[in-house]
Order: C-alpha cells, then sequence, then structure tokens
C-alpha cells in the first residue's frame, strides 16, 4: 500500500513539474503579449524610480536607446532597458519603432549623397517623416541648429473650407540632416547659411544650393571650389541656373569659370572624382517631360559637359557627349 501511495505521489511531481516546465518554456513564450518598443529621443535622458514629485534617479539613457515599454501613463512611461533597468521617463522623450526606423531609413539614404546646401533653423520647427503636416513627427528641432539640407518638395496645402475653386498655395519643403536624425521640415523655417567667400557673388539671386566639387592649394591654405545653383522665376524648378567657382590664386579670389542657364534642375546633385577630375551629374526635365541625367567635368579650370544619361537612377557614365545647349566657360570675373 505504502509502495502504490509513493508512485502515485512521484507521479503527481514528475506531472507538476512537467506542467510547469510547460507552461514557463512553452505556452507563455507563444502567448506573451507583444512587446512595446520605442526609442530615446534626446542626447541624456534619466531613468528615474517613479513619476511622482520626489524621485530618485536610476539610471541613464542616450538618443537611440532601444527600451521596452511597460506600462504608460498620461506623461510618463515605464520602461525596460536593454540591460534589464526598469525605471520612467517621459512620453515626449521615446519615439515609436516605425517612426523611429523610418527615420533611419531617411538617415541611410542620405550617406551618399552630399549637403545641397547649409542652413539654420529661424525657431523651433518639427521634423516630419514625410514632407506633410499630417506626416508622423520625428522630434522637434530647436532654433538656431545646424542643419544640412539634401532635397526640396513642393506640397498643396489642404484646401480651405468650402472653398475647392480657390487656388491651391504649396509649401516648400526640405529634406534635412540634423546631427544624427533626418526628416522634412518647412522651408520657411530653415535659413540658408551662404558660405562668406561666395556670398558676394550671390548678392542680386535666389542661391539655392553650393557644394564643394574640389579643394586647390593656395598658400598651404585648403581652398574650396564650389558649383552652385540659383533658382530664376518658377518654384516648380529647384534651381534653373548654375555656376562654377574656382580660385584664381595669383588674385586669391573666387572667379565664375562656368555658367549655364535655362535648366529645370532638380536636387539632389551628386559628385564622384574619377581619376582625379570631380565630375558632378545635374538631375534635369526636358521640354517633353523626360528625366535625364546630363554630366559634367572640371578639368582644372575648365567645366565641360560629358554627356547625358537617361533617368535619374543610374550611376553610369556617359557614352556620348551631349547636344548643344546653352553656355558660357571659363572666363574671368564675376
Amino acid at each position: 500500500m505504502r509502495i502504490a501511495i509513493r508512485k502515485f505521489l512521484y507521479f503527481v511531481l514528475i506531472a507538476a513539474l512537467g506542467s510547469t516546465c510547460y507552461y514557463f518554456f512553452v505556452y507563455r513564450p507563444a502567448h506573451r503579449l507583444p512587446v512595446e518598443a520605442a526609442y530615446v529621443l534626446p542626447d541624456a535622458v534619466e531613468l528615474v524610480d517613479t513619476p511622482a514629485e520626489v524621485r530618485i534617479t536610476v539610471g541613464s539613457l542616450k538618443s537611440g536607446d532601444r527600451v521596452e515599454v511597460l506600462k504608460r501613463t498620461r506623461n510618463w512611461a515605464q520602461v525596460r532597458t536593454a540591460e534589464n533597468l526598469t525605471g520612467w521617463v517621459e512620453n515626449a522623450d521615446l519615439l515609436d519603432a516605425q517612426t523611429y526606423e523610418g527615420g533611419q531609413n531617411l538617415l541611410r539614404g542620405l550617406l551618399n549623397i552630399p549637403p545641397q546646401a547649409d542652413g539654420h533653423t529661424g525657431g523651433a520647427v518639427n521634423l516630419h517623416l514625410e514632407p506633410s503636416r499630417d506626416a508622423s513627427e520625428i522630434t522637434q528641432l530647436p532654433q538656431d541648429l545646424k542643419v544640412e539640407i539634401y532635397g526640396r518638395k513642393l506640397v498643396d496645402r489642404p484646401e480651405p473650407a468650402g472653398d475647392s475653386t480657390a487656388e491651391k498655395p504649396r509649401d516648400a519643403w526640405y529634406l534635412i540632416r540634423a546631427k544624427a536624425r533626418a526628416g522634412w521640415v518647412l522651408g520657411r523655417f530653415v535659413t540658408l547659411d551662404i558660405p562668406e567667400a561666395i556670398a558676394p557673388y550671390a548678392q542680386g539671386t535666389n542661391l539655392v544650393s553650393w557644394i564643394v566639387l574640389k579643394t586647390v592649394d593656395d598658400a598651404g591654405h585648403a581652398v574650396p571650389e564650389y558649383l552652385a545653383a540659383d533658382r530664376l522665376g518658377s518654384q516648380d524648378v529647384d534651381y534653373s541656373h548654375i555656376r562654377v567657382f574656382t580660385w584664381w590664386a595669383k588674385d586669391h579670389k573666387y572667379v565664375t569659370a562656368y555658367v549655364e542657364s535655362n535648366l529645370k534642375g532638380y536636387f539632389p546633385t551628386r559628385v564622384k572624382e574619377i581619376d582625379g577630375v570631380p565630375y558632378f551629374r545635374l538631375r534635369l526635365i526636358d521640354e517633353s517631360g523626360q528625366k535625364y541625367q546630363r554630366v559634367y567635368g572640371l578639368f582644372d579650370t575648365r567645366t565641360r559637359a560629358v554627356g547625358e544619361v537617361p533617368g535619374w537612377e543610374s550611376d553610369a557614365m556617359p557614352t556620348s557627349p551631349p547636344p548643344h545647349h546653352h553656355r558660357h566657360s571659363a572666363h574671368r570675373g564675376r
């Protein structure tokens, strides 16, 4: 009788252990609720033990750190860090995973593109995932923050209520990078910072872009030579006119070495050095609406168009010279 009881108790114990193991290692992982992931926005954030007025700092987080959100209140989130540390941060300091990854994709897409211009924010401005007021906000940028500009897009504003016949006003948006973040901001909140050395040449023009093609030596100083673009007339294009500024070491000043007008040009302009020669490619649209690229080389102080490539996506070099186009090249002075 005692042996039978012992066998029964042993069986019950084995069954209980089996059920416990099944629950913790099979059932629970399979039925665990999805974890809400979030990413830290500011450069530095304190992790505190409670959202109450009196609280203790239990750790610190930095921009881009991934956390798991365990609980939320109106203004606070309880999170767990990768080091299994639990604490509270303000909701405003966190970004949801989808928006964060979208911003990272934008940032990665700018790696092989030179900035088209530099500027700074004219006030606090929201950084959006897309060029739209309704798009997800990545963060808010403070006033006077240095930014790099990579693209521009015109977007229709929403129609005024009850007035579908009114002409739609449009907003110009800039694709920018600010520190380790990329996104879209309203262009009117960004002031362009034209390099001081070429600012006199920008007087009376709407200079919208300047890209360093190469640097030259002048008495031990590296001096940049620029491709500059400005927009005359229509706002539909990003630029309609280009100039190449080369450095005249004899007089220690810039000269306009190349000019071309009547362009329908769009950002970004790309630059690539091949065998010591900087080549730049303009993204253009012809009279029939077809997209193409015109490729130029800066040979010492002379700029020359070397050919055209269909479409905007190809990185191929042209195999034939371009057709005749309106240009002036290799002259001294403004």
